[in-house]
């Protein structure tokens, strides 16, 4: 029997889909891997997929393609890439969906995925109603002070702390890495109490 609420997320591998991408992730991983001694990773972001009873919703965080967001994807909250400054452009800004009825963009490129994060619908609901709150400082960049820079995992990762859920127990594919995800948790931890049997920060994926 098909659960009345889901809170599923994919671990899709940076710039599936876009070469370009996915080289330029490559070499900073490779930098910052010989920078801190260590061998380089499989960089992976989050998507989530919400499910209450026949409602279905996709959250994800985007470059901005065009002015029409809000009517087609779900957009509900945008933020600079970059530089604040340079956020009067769409070409460096982001956004926040939660896309009734959307899908993810090379889902089927995802690694070891979907993963159940929740069945309750108590839980699939506050997460929805969440989104439209989560910050959106200067992508990239350590705006807030947490020790990792802002991204998608930092939205992914926020949500699923505010929303009670166990951030700890949440890793990447074995051997891959999430930047941005200490940067949602820390965030997170700031504007609320741990929810009960979440006292938990725990450290970066990967």
């Amino acid at each position: 029997m098909t659960s009345p609420a889901a809170i599923d997320l994919s671990w899709l591998p940076l710039g599936a889909g876009g070469h370009s991408v996915r080289l330029n992730g490559r070499v900073y991983e490779a930098l910052l891997a010989r920078r801190q001694g260590r061998p380089p990773r499989d960089l992976y972001h989050a998507a989530l997929e919400i499910r209450t009873g026949a409602a279905a919703y996709v959250i994800e965080v985007a470059p901005v393609p065009d002015d029409h967001g809000r009517d087609r994807r779900g957009v509900v909250a945008s933020g600079p890439v970059g530089a604040r400054w340079a956020g009067r452009w769409r070409l460096f800004r982001y956004e926040v969906r939660c896309w009734p009825g959307g899908a993810i963009p090379d889902l089927d490129e995802a690694v070891e995925s979907p993963v159940r994060l929740s069945d309750e619908p108590g839980r699939a609901r506050r997460m929805l109603e969440l989104v439209a709150r989560v910050p959106t400082p200067v992508w990239g960049r350590d705006e807030l002070r947490t020790g990792d820079m802002w991204n998608s995992n930092s939205v992914v990762s926020w949500l699923v702390v505010r929303s009670g859920l166990e951030a700890a127990t949440i890793r990447p594919p074995a051997g891959g890495r999430a930047p941005g995800w200490d940067a949602g948790v820390v965030v997170a931890r700031r504007q609320a109490p741990p929810a009960p049997g979440d006292s938990r920060t725990g450290p970066a994926p990967g």
